[in-house]
């Protein structure tokens, strides 16, 4: 389940900070101002949005949930710990917080449980697309969105067969799947007639929908701050936080002390070290991911594509093809490694050759998601004044709205 905890009937506070200004700290920040609480956001970068938020997949993935730890990918481990798979490498060390981390992911790979996280992945996901909804008809702000459907590709049969066997699942729970031959997903995604090398079949989610996150986070908080009580201090880096009596504050990195009635951190890995005290320093794993952007090709998708097999997501974005892939589990730094972004540009030349003018691209991005052992966000209150929403992992554009909402309900929201 996801880990969320009330602790009883509360009031909402008068003031809150959210830390992070990336899609989960963002939308986190609206949950609470829309319900008349005074937010200041503090981010330690120059933009909103300037992490993990800033050039990810952009796609909302309401349906397709998948936890990472699996039965099947238990069986994969050692090949992803020698280097033998080309868009998933696992770098974990002897830190003992690896370890751990590693020991609770290895638990969550037998079949029942992989099905309950991604089952719960999915009530949120549902969730999180109302409150977008919600979001667009009250504010509608502009990031590029679209319900533009998504289409997953497979030339496994054993992982199709699998993932087949889903979508049943998932539909009993309010998704929207279809089940399709090469053929009929053809003349869905037109792109899909160039791909090279043949499919066993596709999956279509016509309920998934796709959006620029950066763009969102800061036009979100342009508009926040036009109509709600809002303060945004971005640039600020915090170096620890306290609670004293009815107060929770945070101290910056220039000794600046920042007071407020709650303290929510969505400070993505950041948020391990800032509660390494309330025992969240092996909660959460790094998951670097490369993407770039490109000029749309002559055979450009319609739709959001996921080739499974191949790691790789193609998203048409703003008159632009972002593409995203490579999972690189255990790794923290942010540099644009050019062999990995080499690697990427050809899986995906090779794959849809005439998606994008891959010649043009723009220069590669990487960034760092925070995986959790279950694949499902951590949100509850680790104090009565401290609430913690972190650990959205590779969904983290897809989860921020269900989650914030969720966050807002914990401290007392309706």
């Amino acid at each position: 389940m996801v880990w969320s905890k009330n602790s009883g009937q509360q009031t909402l506070p008068r003031r809150a900070i959210v830390l992070g200004a990336g899609v989960v700290g963002v939308s986190t920040a609206y949950a609470l101002a829309r319900r008349g609480v005074s937010v200041t956001i503090i981010d330690k970068g120059d933009m909103a949005g300037s992490g993990a938020s800033f050039a990810n997949g952009a796609q909302l993935s309401y349906v397709y949930t998948e936890a990472l730890a699996s039965s099947a990918l238990l069986k994969r481990l050692p090949s992803l710990a020698l280097g033998l798979d080309s868009g998933f490498r696992l770098k974990l060390g002897f830190d003992p917080c690896h370890i751990a981390w590693l020991m609770r992911f290895l638990r969550n790979c037998t079949h029942q449980r992989s099905l309950e996280n991604s089952l719960d992945g999915l009530k949120l996901g549902l969730e999180s697309q109302l409150a977008m909804r919600a979001l667009l008809d009250s504010h509608p702000i502009e990031f590029g969105h679209q319900a533009a459907g998504k289409m997953l590709v497979y030339d496994d049969p054993a992982a199709f067969k699998s993932a087949c066997e889903m979508v049943s699942m998932r539909q009993s729970h309010g998704a929207e799947q279809e089940i399709l031959t090469p053929k009929e997903a053809v003349n869905k995604e037109s792109a899909l007639a160039e791909r090279s090398g043949s499919f066993v079949g596709a999956i279509y989610s016509p309920q998934e929908e796709l959006g620029d996150p950066y763009k969102f986070c800061n036009a979100l908080l342009s508009h926040m701050a036009q109509i709600y009580d809002l303060q945004v201090r971005l640039a600020t880096g915090v170096e620890s936080w306290a609670v004293n009596g009815d107060t929770a504050a945070v101290v910056t990195s220039t000794g600046e002390i920042i007071e407020s009635d709650q303290l929510v951190i969505c400070a993505g890995m950041e948020a391990a070290i800032l509660l390494k005290k309330h025992g969240l320093a092996t909660a959460l794993m790094p998951m670097k991911g490369y993407s770039f952007t490109a000029a749309p090709g002559e055979v450009a998708p319609r739709m959001s594509i996921t080739d499974v097999s191949k790691k790789i997501v193609f998203c048409p974005l703003d008159g632009k093809i972002r593409i995203a892939g490579l999972a690189e589990l255990g790794v923290r730094n942010t540099r644009v490694e050019h062999s990995q972004l080499a690697k990427l540009i050809s899986t995906a030349t090779t794959t849809l050759p005439k998606a994008a003018h891959y010649e043009e691209s723009q220069q590669g991005w990487a960034g760092i998601r925070p995986m959790t052992a279950n694949s499902l966000p951590i949100i509850r209150k680790v104090t009565p004044r401290v609430t913690i929403n972190a650990g959205h992992g590779m969904l983290g554009w897809t989860y921020a709205m269900g989650s914030a909402e969720r966050a807002a309900r914990l401290m007392g929201g309706v």
